[in-house]
């Protein structure tokens, strides 16, 4: 009877191992790929997707089918594709907010490091601090200096975002208080140019139009080195802080157990896919940046942006439900 059990057993794994190879083997003729975005129509990450995914579509000869799951800053999507048969069919397209949700919520309803197997890393943004006009300061230091003095509101692409957070640090390094307004991501900017508050801190690509056409004065960039989208626009860390590089970065997933075999291939594929003029080009328009990446390289880079916003929300406080 043990002899039995263990033989079975022993067929069981290797079914199992036989139909994972097929899958692989197969892949990608079998079916369309979906790929999950975790927000809605029309948003930065939305159009990386779609960008790609027609190069990745063209690349393999099937169809990539573009699916929005928005809600609860991406953890709706995400739980959506961890639930998904890990076969390569399936591959979640979502923002940093996939390394803030499960600080920021109570129950994001995934673990980031153990329901998925990281893909790619795709293009990235610094986060930009901008002003109205109106407001007498030429840099960040100013801008303290002026907070000091008078009341000021900052507008954010909603709470627990990266852009709500790179304030938060600012603030808290400088000691200054300088009041929260979240809206929005596609309003934030809207609200400072219109007056609604004197600050805003968004991500690049609905900044710097404003930026070039006068209706914003940039003060600094968050990232560690100057956005080609702004070359004049000083970083943080030049402006008088140190430890600064925080991006608003889009990635791409599948649930875990995919086979290792089509995570490369799809990472291979993607990179392709990001290298091609047409793309860069449409990348730089929204003030994104792109550069090849292994899954190796993306996981350590993973690993470390985790507890990086772990830290971000809990020194702010902030929290969502």
């Amino acid at each position: 009877m043990f002899k039995t059990s263990k033989l079975m057993a022993a067929f069981a794994v290797a079914a199992v191992a036989s139909s994972t190879v097929a899958t692989a083997q197969d892949w990608p003729k079998a079916k369309p790929i979906t790929f999950t975005v975790a927000f809605g129509a029309g948003s930065s990450t939305d159009i990386i997707a779609r960008v790609v995914g027609q190069k990745v579509s063209e690349s393999l000869g099937q169809t990539v089918v573009i699916d929005n799951k928005p809600g609860a800053g991406g953890s709706i999507g995400a739980q959506l594709v961890k639930r998904a048969a890990p076969d390569g069919y399936h591959l979640l397209v979502i923002s940093v907010s996939y390394a803030v949700n499960p600080s920021l919520y109570a129950n994001a309803g995934y673990d980031p490091l153990l329901d998925f197997m990281p893909v790619a890393l795709g293009p990235s943004t610094p986060n930009i601090i901008t002003v109205h006009p109106s407001v007498p300061v030429n840099n960040i230091q100013e801008l303290i200096a002026h907070a000091r003095k008078e009341k000021l509101s900052y507008a954010s692409s909603g709470i627990g975002t990266t852009t709500h957070l790179s304030m938060e640090r600012v603030k808290i390094a400088a000691g200054v208080d300088i009041t929260h307004v979240p809206y929005q991501p596609a309003q934030a900017v809207g609200a400072v140019v219109a007056g609604h508050t004197q600050v805003s801190s968004t991500s690049m690509p609905p900044a710097v139009p404003q930026v070039k056409a006068g209706k914003l004065r940039a003060l600094a960039v968050t990232s560690a080195q100057r956005s080609p989208a702004l070359p004049d626009v000083p970083t943080m860390n030049e402006s008088g802080f140190s430890d600064f590089d925080d991006l608003t970065w889009f990635a791409f997933f599948v649930p875990a157990g995919t086979p290792p075999a089509i995570v490369e291939r799809l990472n291979a594929e993607i990179n392709k896919a990001m290298e091609m003029p047409d793309v860069a080009a449409k990348f730089a328009e929204q003030g994104l940046t792109a550069r090849r990446n292994t899954v190796a390289e993306f996981n350590t880079y993973l690993r470390a942006e985790i507890p990086k916003w772990a830290k971000a929300v809990k020194d702010s406080g902030a929290t969502a439900k």
